[in-house]
Formats: C-alpha cells, sequence, structure tokens
C-alpha cells in the first residue's frame, strides 16, 4: 500500500523549465527503484527516466541531457528536473515506485499523473 503524491506540472513556453515531485507515502519496507513515464494524446505510456536505490539512472534519448532524475530516500521523494522543455514533451507525466512490501512482495506502485504543456 502506496500513495504517489505528484505535483510541478504546468504550461511553459518553450525552452522553459519545470520540476516534478512525487512524494511515497503508506506502508512500505523500503522504496527500490522510482521513474518517470509519460503519456501523450494518443501514444503509448513510455519511459522518460528512471532511478534505482543505488542512484544509477537510466533515460529516455529524446531528454537526455536535458532532463535529470534524483531522489530523497530521507523524504521518499523522486525529483524530474526538466530543463528546455519542447512542444514534444507535452504529456501527462506519471512517477512510479517499485515498493519492497514485506520479506516476499515487491509491487509496483503509479502516480495520479500531472500535466505538462509546453507551447511552441
Amino acid at each position: 500500500q502506496v500513495q504517489l503524491v505528484e505535483s510541478g506540472g504546468g504550461l511553459v513556453q518553450a525552452g522553459g523549465s519545470l520540476r516534478l515531485s512525487c512524494a511515497a507515502s503508506g506502508s512500505f519496507l523500503s522504496i527500490n527503484d522510482m521513474g518517470w513515464y509519460r503519456q501523450a494524446p494518443g501514444k503509448q505510456r513510455e519511459l522518460v527516466a528512471d532511478i534505482t536505490s543505488g542512484t544509477s539512472t537510466n533515460y529516455a534519448d529524446s531528454v537526455k541531457e536535458r532532463f535529470t532524475i534524483s531522489r530523497d530516500n530521507a523524504k521518499n521523494t523522486v525529483y524530474l528536473q526538466m530543463n528546455s522543455l519542447k512542444p514534444e514533451d507535452t504529456a501527462v507525466y506519471y512517477c512510479k515506485v517499485r515498493a519492497r512490501m514485506s520479506l516476499y512482495i515487491r509491487n509496483d506502485y503509479w502516480g495520479q499523473g500531472t500535466q505538462v504543456t509546453v507551447s511552441s
């Protein structure tokens, strides 16, 4: 049982920046990897970036060198700093958390999504 609360989305002009955050709460033993996904209208949900508990990161080629994912384990929060935003970044952004619930159970949880709109 993990609840994820996302914030930070909005409307920005091309070239602007936004910082998304996602805070996890609930009953869990630990948070493992965390990530950000996005889904544009009419398109499949795609991975944007993820970060492991050891802070190793992966990025989609389309956002590499523009976005930065980070986490604060003390706050159970993952962030996505988005710079040099482009209109094609427009989508609903979702965070996903993999949490260890017990010795034998590890589950994935999704945030409610936050809209990011980039105007040209």
